[in-house]
C-alpha cells in the first residue's frame, strides 16, 4: 500500500487489478498538510446519508442488540444489573466484555463510512467483513476507551482532545492495516493539526443528538410520551449514519483511501463497451 495526494494509478497486480489512493495520505498527514472544511464535509456527508443510510443503520441494530444481549447474560451471572451498576470494577468488566463482543462488528460499520466517502455502496452484512482483523480492532477500542477515560479522569481537556484525536484509529488499524499503537500514536499526530475543525464539527454533531433528546425528555412522563419516542427514532436514523459518513469523510481528507480497482479491458483493445468493477483494499 502506498499514499500520495493525488489519484495514483498504474501499480500492476494480477488480473489487470490497479491501486487508486483517493484523497491525503499518511506523509501529509503528518505535515499537517490537509484542510478539514466543516460546512464541506457536514454538506456531502448529509447528501451521502439521505441517499443511503440504511446499512449503516442496521449494522448500529445488530451491534446494538448483541451490546444488550451480551450485558443481560453477563450481569445475570454477575448478581444482576443492579449489583453490577453498584460495583465500578465489576461495572468496567462489563463494560471491557461489550467491548470485545461489539466491536469486530461495529468495525463494519465504521468502515461503511469510509466506503460511502470515495462513492461505493454498503450493505449490512459488512459488519462481519472485517473479523479477520477483529482482534486488533478490540485492542485498538480497548487502548482508545482507556486512554480518553484516564483524560477526563485526569482533567476534562486531556479527555476531549483524545476523544477528538483518537476518532480514526479504527479505520486505520482496517485500511492502512496498523498495528493499534501505530495507529493510535499516527492519529493523535495528525489529527491535532486541525483539532479545532475538528471538535467543531463533532460538537455541532453532538449538539444536534442533545436537541433530538429534548422531545424524547420532555414528553416522557407525558400522555404523548410515544410522539417523543417516534421524533427521536426518526431523528436519530439521519444523525447516527451522518456521524459515520462524517468521519469516512475527514478520514478520506487526512489519511486518503486506496481502493483496488480491477479493469475488465484487455490490453490491446480499449472499447466504449468495457466495463471495471472497483473493490475496497482493506
Amino acid at each position: 500500500m502506498f499514499y500520495s495526494p493525488l489519484i495514483n494509478k498504474g501499480i500492476g497486480l494480477p488480473e489487470k487489478m490497479t491501486i487508486v489512493q483517493i484523497g491525503g495520505s499518511v506523509e501529509r498527514a503528518l505535515k499537517g498538510d490537509y484542510q478539514i472544511d466543516v460546512k464541506a464535509i457536514l454538506t456531502e456527508s448529509w447528501q451521502q446519508t439521505v441517499r443511503s443510510r440504511l446499512s449503516i443503520n442496521l449494522g448500529l441494530l445488530f451491534s446494538l442488540l448483541l451490546g444488550m444481549l451480551i450485558s443481560f447474560v453477563v450481569s445475570s451471572y454477575l448478581g444482576g444489573i443492579n449489583n453490577v451498576l453498584a460495583d465500578p470494577q465489576t461495572s468496567m468488566f462489563l463494560n471491557v466484555v461489550v467491548t470485545v463482543a461489539i466491536w469486530p462488528f461495529m468495525a463494519g460499520v465504521e468502515m461503511m463510512g469510509v466506503q460511502h466517502a470515495v462513492g461505493m455502496k454498503t450493505h449490512a452484512k459488512m459488519v462481519f467483513s472485517f473479523l479477520s482483523r477483529a482482534s486488533w480492532v478490540v485492542l485498538c477500542a480497548l487502548l482508545t476507551s482507556v486512554l480518553i477515560s484516564v483524560g477526563f479522569q485526569l482533567f476534562i481537556v486531556p479527555g476531549i482532545f483524545l476523544a477528538v484525536t483518537l476518532s480514526l484509529t479504527v479505520p486505520l488499524v482496517i485500511e492502512k492495516k496498523m498495528m493499534p499503537v501505530k495507529a493510535i500514536v499516527l492519529s493523535i499526530k495528525a489529527l491535532r493539526f486541525k483539532f479545532f475543525s475538528l471538535l467543531t464539527l463533532y460538537s455541532l454533531l453532538l449538539s444536534t443528538f442533545v436537541v433530538l433528546l429534548l422531545p424524547f425528555i420532555l414528553l416522557l412522563e407525558s400522555s404523548i410520551a410515544p410522539l417523543g419516542i417516534v421524533i427521536f427514532l426518526i431523528g436519530i436514523s439521519f444523525l447516527a449514519p451522518l456521524f459515520y459518513n462524517v468521519k469516512g469523510i475527514v478520514y478520506r481528507e487526512v489519511f486518503g483511501i486506496s481502493i483496488a480497482t480491477s479493469d475488465s479491458l484487455n490490453s490491446d483493445n480499449h472499447s466504449d463497451n468495457s466495463t471495471s468493477n472497483d473493490t475496497f483494499s482493506a
